[in-house]
């Protein structure tokens, strides 16, 4: 993966060079930053793909081993009928794909969906992390709005959408995620994965799947987590409101919280210098002690 300016980000190639035949299918993944670096693990979230990290990723790279992977059933990872993408897989896969890297007690940082993947991997899998961040994530009842369970509840439907229909619903939902709006470039590479024939299908096969109880089985247990956990959430997220973020670090023991301001759902894309510096603080803290 090259380097580029801020101005040529979205021309940026983001290449997932490696394969992990995971129990949900195949995961594309990528490394960067030096080997011996203590290691640092990116988790995305829906609909997304990793490539919403590849600003914080870089910067990040500099002081740690970045792994990045795309989801099974999402971006360049395998997409295909039949298979299991809910929450409980992810949860289930992210603990034998960090078996396969064999790291033990990574740094996470995990955002949206991905929030609740790192933390069933951790407190139903026994996966132990360095430390923890969640940016905006579906952790807490309730969640999924009404048109994200319209499509679930509808999906077989939904999927036989005209192409460029499909696109166009894709488009909207995708863009609603920043508060700033996405350069176009952007905006069509993390909606591609979704308009071919396997990706029209599998966008609302991960709606139909996933549903509040996911959370539910965790949500109790958050009082358990003993590692250090920082939560940022864009102030004007209008997916999950920062309100979310607030209750969250009330349930969880000694976690810290920033509010990113200027920014939606999106953290990555609306404001990743004020990610990239929470997070480096956050990190730099474990390689002081």
């Amino acid at each position: 993966m090259s380097a580029a300016s801020d101005r040529d980000l979205p021309a940026l190639d983001w290449v997932l060079d490696q394969t992990f035949d995971s129990s949900a299918g195949a995961v594309r993944w990528a490394a960067l930053g030096p080997a011996d670096a203590p290691p640092l693990v990116l988790v995305h979230g829906t609909p997304f793909s990793s490539y919403v990290w590849r600003g914080v990723a870089r910067a990040l790279a500099g002081g740690h081993r970045v792994y990045v992977w795309d989801l099974p059933g999402y971006g360049a990872s395998e997409m295909r009928d039949g298979q299991d993408v809910s929450l409980a897989a992810q949860g289930r896969v992210f603990s034998e794909l960090l078996g396969h890297w064999g790291l033990d007690r990574p740094a996470v940082v995990a955002h949206d969906f991905g929030g609740c993947v790192a933390l069933r991997a951790h407190l139903l899998h026994g996966v132990r992390y360095e430390r923890l961040a969640l940016v905006d994530p579906v952790a807490l009842a309730p969640w999924g709005s009404p048109t994200y369970r319209l499509l679930g509840a509808n999906a077989d439907v939904f999927a036989q959408l005209p192409p460029e229909l499909h696109r166009a619903l894709v488009r909207e939902y995708v863009g609603s995620a920043s508060r700033r709006g996405l350069h176009p470039a952007v905006l069509d590479r993390l909606v591609e994965p979704w308009c071919t024939t396997e990706g029209q299908a599998a966008f609302y096969r991960q709606i139909e799947q996933n549903d509040q109880r996911f959370t539910d089985e965790i949500q109790g247990r958050y009082g358990e987590l003993r590692l250090p956990v920082l939560i940022c959430w864009g102030a004007q997220d209008t997916w999950i409101p920062a309100a979310k973020g607030e209750e969250l670090a009330q349930l969880v023991p000694g976690a810290e919280l920033r509010l990113i301001e200027g920014a939606g759902h999106l953290v990555q894309e609306d404001a990743p210098a004020e990610l990239a510096g929470e997070l480096i603080g956050f990190l730099r803290e474990s390689r002081s002690r």
